[in-house]
């Protein structure tokens, strides 16, 4: 394009811009025309810009004719594949995670939550839609990389932007484990066979324990060998998080599985407040006694004490509901077996609802009317057990927020696959956990900017709209090259007006 003086029969002068791109010479835009001297060189000034912003916002028009169309789509020189860099690139940059200087790392993260398959299969989709290349020894070499180098680094990044976004609160933290199964055979010193929550039991695992915050922003994590004691993980996770970052005071939560009388003398002994799940039905008889005595309606909460510490037990017509369920579910299934024989002695053990049994004769199986009697009366309950000086209300609305540790948890498992695990290397291993957790962050950090933009969509929505979005280039006649966001659809320019761009 160019910008061309004619002179009309008026004597006046129009100023017009000139394509040329077919091979002929059209008129695609007139700035306008005069006669004075001044006005015309204001003129072609007002056609040049025209033209640059033109070149600069090149607008895709294929109503024109057969060749202009050919020709434009012959000019595509690049397609690629943007919404994830655009949205996610972008929030783990916020948080600070580009300070790890590997573009390598930043790529595998987001490919985690993007494309969650193995280093692999992530290795041909960064090519495939990123143009980039890595090679198998490539990524490996990294991994251990991240591991000796870099690990402690990404967590202290996600520390320090939780601490951040919450005004310097990092007082009550969240701590849970889960299981992380292997396609193997043979253990090792890491991987072991042990209880699977996930019932992977013939497989050799290894145990997960993750500290996360309020609202469920990722602080730290540590593996364990995969028959550890889930029990005797917490310390050591809690323990190295107070002493790296220098903190006076934790509020630690954790639900009854971690509950044990080692683990809260060792709690006490370290000067740590706790709030834990209580096990009200293992209590001793006396405290048994006095749950059960307690006329507690929807809603109502109780303290028993038990010398330094306190047991707060609430009732919920709904957990009621649900407990009653369960067990009437559970007693039908037992009910079935008996009438088709398929309950003996020899299959009976005291697990889930088989404890409703009782053995009448040499072999005669029955349901036990009495202990049912008993069961109910616990329906509805539940026990906390703390050392706090926070009041009950308090005690119990910090204890709610541990289902969204058990919410990254299935984060971790189901959108961005953190198992099976392929690697064989604990280091390896551990630089796989690493990038899943930083993934994690990096998701948590999506819900939280949505959320507080008021979005119409989830976490979820927003990255399901980014994998469609392209940016194409063209080369221009004048040899230079242009880039262009495609934004089709509405939920794209949605998403566009969301992020900014």
């Amino acid at each position: 394009m160019f910008v061309r003086k004619k002179k009309n029969p008026s004597g006046k002068i129009s100023v017009q811009v000139i394509d040329k791109s077919s091979g002929k010479y059209r008129v695609i835009h007139t700035a306008g025309n005069s006669a004075d001297k001044e006005e015309i060189n204001n003129l072609v000034k007002t056609a040049k810009s025209w033209i640059t912003d033109r070149e600069s916002t090149l607008e895709l028009d294929f109503s024109n004719e057969k060749e202009q169309m050919e020709l434009m789509l012959n000019s595509i020189t690049e397609l690629k594949r943007v919404g994830y860099d655009l949205l996610l690139g972008r929030i783990f940059d916020e948080i600070g995670f580009n300070q790890i200087k590997d573009d390598l790392f930043k790529d595998l993260v987001i490919a985690r939550i993007a494309f969650p398959k193995s280093k692999l299969k992530t290795k041909d989709y960064l090519y495939r839609f990123k143009q980039v290349h890595y090679d198998e020894d490539q990524i490996y070499r990294y991994l251990d990389k991240l591991h000796d180098k870099q690990k402690e680094l990404a967590q202290q990044i996600s520390f320090e932007h939780t601490k951040k976004i919450l005004n310097q609160d990092i007082s009550v933290v969240f701590y849970d484990v889960t299981t992380l199964y292997f396609e193997i055979d043979q253990e090792d010193e890491l991987r072991k066979t042990g209880f699977s929550k996930e019932g992977k039991h013939q497989n050799p695992q290894i145990v997960l324990g993750l500290l996360v915050s309020k609202h469920g922003y990722p602080l730290a994590y540590e593996i364990f060998e995969g028959n550890k004691f889930e029990g005797h993980t917490m310390l050591p996770v809690v323990d190295a998080f107070k002493m790296k970052y220098n903190l006076d005071k934790l509020i630690i939560i954790a639900d009854s599985g971690l509950l044990s009388r080692s683990n809260i003398d060792n709690l006490q002994d370290k000067g740590y407040e706790f709030i834990l799940g209580a096990r009200i039905k293992n209590e001793t008889q006396d405290v048994k006694d006095k749950i059960l005595a307690l006329d507690l309606n929807h809603g109502d909460s109780a303290v028993i004490n038990k010398g330094a510490l306190k047991l707060i037990i609430t009732y919920s017509e709904d957990r009621a509901k649900k407990d009653r369920y369960n067990r009437e579910k559970g007693l039908r299934r037992l009910e079935k077996q008996i009438r088709r024989g398929k309950l003996t002695k020899s299959n009976i053990n005291n697990r889930s609802y088989n404890k409703f049994l009782k053995l009448e004769g040499e072999i005669t199986v029955a349901i036990d009317t009495e202990k049912l009697r008993q069961d109910a009366r616990w329906d509805g309950l539940k026990g906390y057990l703390s050392n706090t000086k926070l009041p009950k209300e308090q005690i119990i609305e910090n204890y709610q927020h541990l289902w969204k540790i058990e919410y990254a948890f299935r984060i971790a498992k189901t959108d961005l696959k953190i198992r099976p695990i392929y690697h064989r290397l604990q280091k390896r291993i551990e630089a796989h956990i690493c990038i899943s957790f930083v993934a994690y962050k990096v998701f948590k950090e999506l819900e939280r900017q949505l959320k507080a933009k008021k979005a119409t969509i989830s976490a979820n929505k927003a990255i399901e709209i980014a994998e469609n979005i392209h940016e194409i280039t063209f080369e221009l006649p004048s040899g230079s090259k242009i880039s262009k966001l495609l934004l089709l659809m509405q939920e794209q320019k949605y998403f566009a007006s969301l992020i900014k761009i």
